[in-house]
């Protein structure tokens, strides 16, 4: 009687895992079809993209004069020249921008989350951020050229572009800095409380620490993209085909603005230039991303 009561016991229970229905197929399948779609319809204009620079441009950056000279003396029919000028003037810019954006950035970030939080003050500055996080760069070089140049009576620098670049770059090491330190656990800083240390040496050997590989890994990608931006650089410096070195003085050229330059000559040797610098920006960013990788799983946590 028992064993029989127990066989009704085990017809009666439904199946742990029960046959999936028509309607939950086609629709999962549906689902991954359009997915799959829309994934081939963006990547197909980004490799349209990479494939026409490759095309135009690496002819130019495979020259034996492309890394080492400028376009100094160059008449617009003529082939030939380099993007060293560019590229030192793109470098000099990036290195003063982050210099100044890193920790200006970083310590505003560590107010908001760690001493700030729900103040007044830390509200007000946390609405200036998101307006600077959605500022248009022209926007940027004209509050610099009024700023610096018509206020102050400085002159169109490299220093001014950097500067200019600072307000876009800023809010992008704010916002990654607090988004950072929100992730590390509270239980972190109570155990470096408990056991005596003082909120400024937690926060330093404790909190930053934690979240250092992904600080670092948004202020380099946050880098990469300010150093793409044209229009401060049409406002604040003039271009220059030859090299140089003081970012206070003369003009000065840059890797945008090489690009637009060049494209404005309507020449056959203008667009293989500006096709060249093109292809060099693309690989300055993408070497900026792989530092920025190879940054992140260098100072991340190391667990077992």
């Amino acid at each position: 009687m028992r064993t029989d009561t127990a066989d009704v016991e085990q017809l009666a229970t439904p199946p742990a895992f029960q046959r999936i229905s028509f309607a939950r197929k086609f629709k999962n399948n549906l689902a991954t079809t359009l997915f799959g779609a829309a994934f081939v319809i963006a990547v197909i204009p980004l490799l349209w993209v990479l494939w026409t620079l490759l095309e135009r441009g690496l002819k130019p950056v495979l020259s034996t004069t492309w890394w080492t000279h400028s376009f100094n003396g160059l008449l617009p029919n003529d082939f030939g020249g380099g993007i060293y000028h560019a590229l030192v003037g793109t470098l000099l810019e990036g290195l003063v921008c982050l210099v100044i954006s890193v920790p200006l950035g970083i310590m505003v970030g560590v107010y908001l989350v760690e001493y700030g939080r729900q103040s007044r003050f830390a509200k007000v500055a946390t609405f200036m951020v998101d307006i600077l996080s959605g500022l248009p760069s022209i926007v940027a070089g004209l509050f610099i050229y009024a700023l610096w140049i018509t206020t102050f009576g400085f002159t169109r620098s490299g220093f001014a572009v950097a500067l200019a670049l600072l307000l876009l770059m800023i809010p992008v090491v704010v916002r990654v800095t607090e988004t950072m330190l929100l992730i590390v656990p509270d239980e972190l800083r109570e155990a470096a409380y408990a056991l005596g240390l003082p909120k400024w040496k937690t926060i330093m050997k404790i909190v930053l620490p934690t979240a250092l590989s992904g600080i670092l890994t948004g202020v380099m990608l946050g880098l990469a993209r300010v150093l793409g931006e044209t229009a401060p650089l049409l406002i604040l410096v003039g271009y220059s085909a030859s090299i140089n070195f003081n970012l206070f003085q003369g003009e000065l050229a840059s890797l945008p603005l090489a690009i637009y330059m060049e494209r404005s000559t309507g020449t056959v040797a203008g667009d293989y230039r500006m096709w060249g610098a093109a292809l060099t920006l693309v690989v300055v960013i993408m070497l900026i991303n792989l530092v920025a990788s190879l940054l992140s799983k260098l100072f991340a946590i190391k667990t077992k």
